[in-house]
């Protein structure tokens, strides 16, 4: 009788699963671009997971650029917008590293994003304000140390390379 209480104990313990840790994951990408298909250099995030607090899926991406590509961007600030990437173009991107996000820094990543977004008048400046501008502020928030030297401010693969090395705690490599 012993034997079969262990062997039911355990079976039960087996079956037993406890919910996996909800996280979210911020994975930060690079695009190299090219003139000749329309795609300038950029640089966006991407955020998977569940919310602990929750159980909220998350499955979205956000990058910060002009509204209108034109050469407007090259005389000072213009009109801005978030970017949301297709799954078949994120495919064709360079993720440089990811870290987990707490539920606090999820949703400070969601109002910093929606400043960005929801500021009045022509917020994009291609020295000031850009995409790159746009994921260190991102960065911030999730604890990493950010920089942006002038020479890296239209050069996202570089600034996101730059970036891993500020931070070696998060043990990635260089994208080549």
């Amino acid at each position: 009788m012993l034997r079969f209480l262990t062997l039911i104990l355990s079976l039960v313990a087996a079956s037993w699963s406890l919910p996996a840790s909800a996280q979210v994951k911020m994975s930060f990408h690079s695009f190299n671009g090219s003139v000749l298909f329309g795609r300038y250099p950029h640089t966006f995030v991407v955020l998977e997971g569940t919310l602990e607090q929750s159980g909220q899926k998350i499955s979205e991406n956000f990058g910060f650029t002009a509204k209108t590509v034109s050469t407007a961007i090259l005389s000072g600030p213009v009109e801005h917008d978030i970017l949301v990437e297709t799954p078949k173009y994120i495919k064709k991107t360079n993720r440089h590293f990811t870290v987990t996000l707490s539920d606090s820094e999820y949703r400070k990543v969601k109002a910093e994003l929606a400043k960005w977004r929801d500021a009045p008048g022509k917020y994009y400046d291609l020295d000031t304000r850009n995409c790159i501008h746009f994921v260190g502020a991102l960065a911030k928030i999730a604890g990493l140390r950010v920089e942006f030297p002038d020479k890296m401010l239209r050069r996202p693969k570089k600034w996101l390379n730059y970036i891993t090395g500020l931070n070696p705690s998060l043990g990635a490599k260089p994208v080549g």
